[in-house]
């Protein structure tokens, strides 16, 4: 529940069951008292239906907090992070990153290292694409340590270059 348009969904259906919110916020709902098990299961249909999921178990709940902390670092971090991004999730989580890397792998497949590079290159492909900045520009603001380390972490992911990848894929003529 990281958007905006997440949050307006999660209060709306809330608000539909007659819940009384506290707060909604990134990742995370305070209500005024308990749901009953009819609001709840209707809640998580309702979830379910606008493509959400109800966390509610502490795993996958620590599993959305590591994900919101890396799409806070690649999507909205302005500030260069002069940290690695494990001590950073560490310090932001309070948690041992020996823990979270086993209980993110476990759960998702892949290490925490190989999603942040699979997002920081889907970020990377959004600027290529949707903006008017050069690769020395986004590779300073993804906080890469040279265009070259951006373009060799783009073609390992990719198999492409980002030139190839400006030609070939932000050409393609929109779909109706």
């Amino acid at each position: 529940m990281i958007c905006v348009r997440c949050q307006m969904v999660v209060r709306y259906e809330l608000e539909k069951l007659g819940i009384k919110l506290m707060n909604v916020e990134a990742g995370r709902v305070e209500i005024f008292e308990e749901m009953s098990v009819k609001q709840l299961e209707l809640f998580k249909l309702a979830l379910k239906e606008a493509d959400l999921e109800l966390v509610d178990n502490r795993k996958n709940i620590l599993i959305d907090k590591i994900i919101n902390v890396i799409c806070e670092m690649i999507n909205h971090s302005e500030v260069v992070i002069k940290t690695n991004f494990s001590y950073h999730l560490s310090k932001k989580l309070n948690l041992d990153y020996t823990y979270m890397a086993n209980v993110f792998s476990e759960t998702q497949g892949i290490t925490i290292e190989q999603f942040i590079i699979q997002n920081r290159i889907q970020k990377v492909k959004q600027l290529i694409c949707h903006n008017d900045l050069n690769l020395t520009e986004i590779s300073w603001q993804l906080h890469f340590s040279s265009v070259a380390h951006l373009s060799t972490q783009f073609k390992k992911v990719t198999g492409i270059t980002p030139s190839q990848y400006k030609h070939i894929d932000c050409n393609k003529p929109l779909r109706p």
